[in-house]
């Protein structure tokens, strides 16, 4: 497979992922909205941060290092020995499950069982929803390398719809019920997730399509763990890499959820401010969950496809670097710009945005400067999300052996620097600690870049500047609608209220209109490798 190929595949994978999951969020963004009104903010803590951390904390350190290291390279490989490996998630995950569960049970602050019931139960659930969840995981690596483009985004969408639904059909029903519904619907999740993967390679594999793509794997019988007659049972090359980036991954898990574990372990903020951080972080979050993930895990591929990995520039096909150029630098600029659109009008529509969302509950209190620090946040999640799929795709085993001290200190500060200022700001502080420990990964990644095409005349980091001319206007619209939040938002009416999103969507068209003059570059990266999927749908 060439490398425009793998390009035109890889943008197919990530705008519809994009949209597919935009299409899907929507239905999960309104039922939520519902179902607050149904709940304690002390039930919602304990759910949101106390037991998904459970969940994702087992999930993330049973197969993180497995999809990086199975991902890298090319698709010909020895496939019995890679499914081989992956298999080894489940296990992994067990043991994971197992001893954080005992350690959420008996050395964690137990809720009051009056308030939130049936927490053991919930401990219980979660953990094996995540056994269930890596049950899946072969397919799931296998569908990401030949860059199935529907199946993750539909898979993962449609277990969170049935989650959704099942949990406000329950809320609504029997909420007496308490941690037993949220229970029953993350069990759904898993399980739906790992069928719909199933059930699609059941059908797909023996087909015209598959033996048309001359897809590796014949039949279901060899995605289940079997030995390679006089050969070993997985690819120490493989399981090499793995092993490093497991170091590299548990240091990064404490890094993406480090907040949730001080808010665990060190008890800053009760369940109720737990529950509304938690809420204002998934609400600041769509934007990442929607475009930002879906480009890093998709470049992801396609960086470390096209690129050899350990190789500098010299030594690596001139055509393949130009490429990775052309592309790392309109993604950053793609990214920057998004970034600092939310940023600019987030700031003054975060206290509006609450209150349609969750009512007074959410709108009064911290939750409006949570979301405008949130705002943020999201610029330095979008620049670090490209910086670091680059970076990821790109490094040797020793350069990831090494990028693992520089978590391992990153880690450290950032707990230190989480603890002093929520007790300072309170839970504003999370997220200004988060912003610093974001900035330092993008300064590594960058000084990584600029070393990486040092010897070359590509210099991709031109993408993280803007021009001159849209910065001017996002200054502007910052301070119109900063002004227009003061004297219109938000205990003035509707009409008032209405006002203040024209003055929004008056400087939003003008920032855009300036977006497409200044930055023709990469509006023509845009119309020729993401739009041309959709209009191919179309016909």
């Amino acid at each position: 497979m060439g490398s425009q190929e793998v390009l035109g595949q890889t943008t197919r994978l990530a705008s519809s992922s994009a949209l597919l999951q935009v299409l899907f969020r929507a239905v999960t963004f309104a039922l939520n909205a519902f179902a607050l009104r149904y709940l304690s903010r002390e039930l919602i803590g304990v759910v949101n941060v106390r037991l998904t951390l459970l969940y994702s904390t087992v999930v993330f350190l049973a197969r993180e290092a497995f999809r990086r290291a199975c991902l890298s390279g090319s698709t010909r490989r020895n496939w019995t020995k890679t499914i081989n490996l992956l298999w080894l998630t489940v296990p992994l995950g067990v043991f994971w499950s197992v001893c954080l569960g005992l350690v959420w049970l008996h050395l964690l602050e137990v809720p009051d069982p009056s308030v939130v019931p049936h927490y053991q139960a919930g401990v219980v659930a979660f953990g094996l929803s995540a056994i269930i969840e890596l049950l899946g995981e072969p397919f799931w690596v296998l569908a990401q390398a030949h860059l199935f483009v529907r199946l993750k985004v539909i898979a993962e969408s449609l277990s969170v719809v049935s989650k959704c639904v099942l949990t406000v059909i329950l809320v609504v029903l029997y909420p007496q019920w308490g941690l037993y519904i949220f229970c029953l619907a993350q069990l759904l999740y898993a399980s739906v997730l790992v069928l719909c993967y199933v059930i699609y390679f059941v059908i797909f594999l023996g087909s015209p399509e598959a033996t048309k793509k001359s897809f590796p794997v014949a039949r279901m019988k060899s995605l289940l763990p079997s030995l390679v007659e006089d050969e070993t049972f997985v690819n120490w090359k493989e399981a090499r890499l793995t092993w490093s980036f497991f170091k590299q991954a548990f240091l990064k898990q404490i890094l993406t959820e480090g907040e949730r574990y001080v808010m665990t372990f060190l008890n800053v903020l009760n369940f109720g401010d737990q529950g509304v951080y938690d809420i204002v972080n998934n609400l600041g979050s769509l934007v990442a969950r929607f475009i930002f993930l879906p480009i890093e895990e998709s470049f992801y591929v396609f960086f470390a496809k096209v690129l050899e990995r350990g190789k500098n520039v010299k030594d690596q096909k001139k055509e393949d670097v130009a490429m990775a150029a052309d592309v790392l630098e309109s993604l950053l600029k793609l990214v920057l710009l998004t970034g600092l659109t939310i940023t600019v009008f987030g700031y003054a529509y975060s206290q509006l945005a609450l209150d349609i969302y969750g009512g007074s509950m959410l709108s009064s209190g911290t939750g409006p400067d949570l979301l405008r620090c949130y705002s943020l946040y999201v610029l330095f999640l979008a620049v670090n999300g490209v910086t670091e799929c680059f970076t990821f795709a790109s490094m040797c085993k020793e350069e990831v052996d090494r990028y693992n001290f520089v978590m391992l200190a990153l880690s450290f500060t950032f707990l230190c620097i989480s603890y002093f200022l929520t007790h300072w700001h309170g839970s504003v502080g999370f997220i200004l600690a988060n912003c610093f420990n974001m900035g330092i990964r993008i300064a590594h990644s960058i000084h990584y870049i600029y070393g990486y095409f040092k010897e070359s005349t590509y210099r991709p980091l031109t993408g993280l500047l803007p021009s001159p001319i849209l910065v001017l206007i996002y200054i502007i619209s910052g301070v119109i609608t900063g002004f227009s939040e003061v004297f219109f938002c938000c205990d003035k009416g509707w009409m008032a209220r209405l006002i203040h999103i024209s003055m929004g969507a008056l400087c939003f068209g003008t920032t855009i209109v300036t977006m497409f003059c200044t930055e023709t570059k990469l509006i023509h990266f845009v119309r020729s490798q993401f739009l041309p999927r959709y209009m191919k749908k179309g016909t």
